[in-house]
């Protein structure tokens, strides 16, 4: 049995299994508060099928965090984190890059932030080692365990957390998502392709590649019947409507990307100063912008029909892909049958949960659900305070609210969204509600956090 005190100083401990965007927040918020923490990653010595790196907090999706608007419920989500100071917002913050009204970083610079910052903190150590059961021995002796293993969790520890979470048959759940390919700047053609952000065509966040009709219906047909990537026969294909493969968006109708992530609204040709009947934007993955992801184009096909499919949009005829897309298990649990109020499994009232596997979706949902956990534990162990969540119009405590709400027959993943917050009750026009939506919910977890400061 290895010896869980070389490198921890004393006091309250706890492990964490998952170096991940939601391991780490819990990790830096519990490090603060005196909380020695033993970080486990499984990664270099073993990847999952998504990663590619060693650095911690790796994103293996998209680049972008999303709107930073205070008239979105991520916006407010970013607000609120940035007030709990939260790690990941200050990676966000120091290696943004131009992405119009969103939030994007410099991939490699986020994560190698991240691990620098929390190889540093005295109070973590990072153990570079796969856990592979709830009952692990490098697991025993801490006063708590979280698993933010992440939707990619080892085969291993899924089945360990499927066995704590079995109810009438078990409670494992799954899904699909997909990532989208990205491809060099320089093979993009330039005399097709403009730059500009929707509605601000003076800025150069944005590749736009346009299409006509005739264009956009050739490419739906070959996309529609590229061969895709079957799922293992034991396998249900289930996807999270946030983040669909582009052919499965296809299939739902013929204009059903045109309102989607090939909409042409607020994008005019700066050559013919008119909207195209359909446009692909590519949105910069780096601060150089050497390479750009293809917006909305998560995917299940195969590598080869990638190349040929995606090669049919105007301006990426010669397109030289740095990294094609893929399709990865995710795994999360059913977390208003089987959670507890600290987000603890009701079988194993030590082991919290954190992050995705819970039933968030999303990189900065993932990673307040992390921070939440580290809070919540940072208190109950220096202090042996319960910490009382942000009220339910608020974007986090809205979000605890989706993982504590009635048990249902299908638990799905969601995002950070006004529709998990109580209504308004008052008439008011689209734009008028969701700057309505923000107002109320700055004032509450404004009010919430002066009363935990005691202020």
């Amino acid at each position: 049995m290895p010896d869980n005190n070389v490198g921890m100083t004393s006091g309250k401990r706890v492990a964490i299994i998952g170096g991940g965007l939601a391991g780490c927040e819990c990790a830096l918020a519990l490090a603060k508060a005196g909380v020695c923490v033993r970080l486990f990653e499984m990664r270099p010595e073993k990847s999952s099928p998504a990663h590619t790196g060693a650095d911690l907090a790796e994103l293996v999706c998209s680049n972008s965090l999303r709107s930073e608007e205070l008239t979105t419920a991520i916006g407010i989500l970013k607000m609120e984190m940035r007030e709990l100071d939260s790690l990941v917002m200050q990676a966000a913050d120091a290696t943004r890059i131009p992405a119009g009204k969103a939030l994007a970083v410099d991939r490699a610079g986020f994560a190698r932030f991240i691990t620098k910052l929390v190889e540093a903190e005295p109070n973590i150590e990072v153990v570079r080692q796969e856990v592979q059961s709830l009952d692990a021995p490098e697991l025993v002796g801490f006063d708590a365990i979280v698993v933010a293993a992440g939707p990619l969790a080892s085969d291993a520890l899924a089945a360990s957390l499927a066995l704590a979470t079995t109810i009438e048959g078990g409670q494992r759940l799954y899904f699909y998502d997909a990532i989208a390919p990205i491809i060099s700047r320089d093979s993009v053609n330039l005399d097709i392709a403009f730059w500009g952000s929707r509605y601000r065509p003076e800025e150069d966040d944005y590749l736009n590649c346009p299409m006509t009709e005739a264009q956009y219906d050739a490419f739906l047909e070959a996309l529609m019947a590229a061969e895709k990537v079957a799922p293992h026969d034991f396998e249900k294909e289930i996807h999270f409507e946030g983040c669909l493969p582009v052919e499965e968006m296809a299939e739902r109708g013929r204009l059903t990307l045109c309102f989607g992530p090939l909409k042409p609204v607020g994008l005019p040709n700066p050559r013919t100063g008119e909207e195209a009947f359909a446009v692909v934007q590519l949105r910069a993955e780096n601060a150089e912008k050497t390479a750009f992801n293809l917006v909305g184009f998560q995917t299940k096909l195969k590598y080869p029909e990638q190349e040929r499919v995606f090669r049919m949009i105007p301006g990426l005829e010669n397109a030289e892909f740095l990294r094609l897309g893929s399709i990865h298990r995710n795994t999360f649990v059913d977390a208003p049958a089987v959670l507890n109020d600290e987000l603890a499994l009701k079988s194993r009232p030590g082991v919290h949960l954190a992050g995705q596997i819970t039933g968030v979706e999303g990189y900065l949902e993932s990673a307040a659900c992390g921070l939440w956990v580290g809070l919540l534990l940072a208190a109950k162990l220096s202090t042996g305070a319960s910490l009382t969540p942000p009220p339910n119009i608020t974007a986090l405590g809205a979000l605890l609210g989706h993982l504590r709400a009635t048990p249902s027959k299908r638990f799905q993943p969601s995002n950070a969204h006004f529709g998990l917050m109580p209504e308004l009750n008052r008439r008011a026009g689209k734009k008028i509600r969701k700057e309505l939506y923000g107002q109320r919910a700055r004032e509450a977890f404004g009010a919430w956090l002066a009363e935990r400061n005691g202020q």
